[in-house]
């Protein structure tokens, strides 16, 4: 089977399963394991690899410096400015900060974490700033809803937005509702953080008999629901190898009618607005 993709409003594709990073880089322990699990996802085709300079501090894009050290030109890097740090002179120096932890000279797409005090112009000043000088490719945003979005649009550059990162999962489905139809009408991809509703979804028992039927795990069929979705993106984060190859083979599992179904009795669409899930 084909491997699933998502296509930016640039027009470059990407692979549709990525990997996330959050709580990486906490205990030098468990290093040896973060930087594996990293390397076995860029081997299976996994190279899109989000982080962000909160995570441990800026502790988890040093996990990936290590991981991608030697093939960077295989992975597509994202990573994140916090909002208290997305002033025109924070964001360029909060870019180049993670540039040196991630030893890297571009950051292929930088978003803000999510809203905060600085008018979203100043931020867009300094991305497009950034763009100019080669530090990063792209641009987007993360926790932004549809008011957010169009507020956005509304400014000088705003229409150059790559992707919004927010929740989404099976238990977690409040953006069907209209975000991401705002975003497929855009052709901006809708990256999924939290695919696995926190781990919740990887022995939930409405998942076993779809899995069974697909001779996956429950957790690679949370993930393929996801994948079933045009111009969403997937990044689950995990530190063991073993379970980053069995995530994997989501992009393998064509769900039917029947399954989705399923799934949608066990974790109904939502029939009205929702706020914004944020973990």
């Amino acid at each position: 089977m084909a491997a699933k993709t998502v296509t930016l409003p640039s027009g470059e594709t990407l692979p549709a399963l990525g990997l996330g990073t959050w709580h990486m880089g906490e205990a030098a322990a468990k290093r040896k394991d973060e930087v594996a699990a990293l390397r076995a996802g860029i081997d299976l085709g996994l190279t899109v690899i989000d982080t962000a300079e909160m995570y441990a501090n800026g502790g988890a894009e040093t996990v990936v410096a290590e991981a991608i050290a030697g093939q960077r030109g295989k992975v597509f890097l994202v990573s994140k400015v916090l909002p208290g740090n997305a002033s025109l002179k924070g964001t360029i120096a909060a870019c180049e900060k993670s540039l040196s932890r991630l030893k890297t000279d571009v950051i292929d797409l930088y978003l803000l974490h999510w809203r905060g005090g600085t008018p979203l112009s100043e931020t867009l000043r300094a991305f497009e700033a950034l763009k100019r000088d080669g530090k990063i490719r792209h641009w987007g945003v993360s926790n932004f809803d549809v008011d957010d979005l169009e507020e956005l649009h509304a400014v000088e550059h705003g229409n150059r937005c790559m992707a919004n990162q927010v929740q989404f999962a099976l238990d977690t489905r409040g953006v069907e509702f209209d975000l991401l139809p705002w975003q497929q009408t855009r052709s901006m991809p809708l990256m999924a953080y939290c695919p696995l509703g926190g781990g919740g979804l990887v022995s939930h028992p409405a998942l076993v008999p779809v899995a069974r039927k697909h001779d996956v795990s429950s957790a690679a069929v949370a993930i393929a629901f996801l994948l079933s979705k045009p111009g969403v993106q997937a990044i689950p984060k995990s530190s063991n190898a073993g379970r980053v190859a069995d995530l994997a083979r989501a992009r393998d599992v064509a769900l039917d009618a029947a399954d989705l179904a399923a799934l949608d009795r066990a974790f109904p669409p939502p029939k009205r607005k929702q706020s914004l899930a944020m973990t």
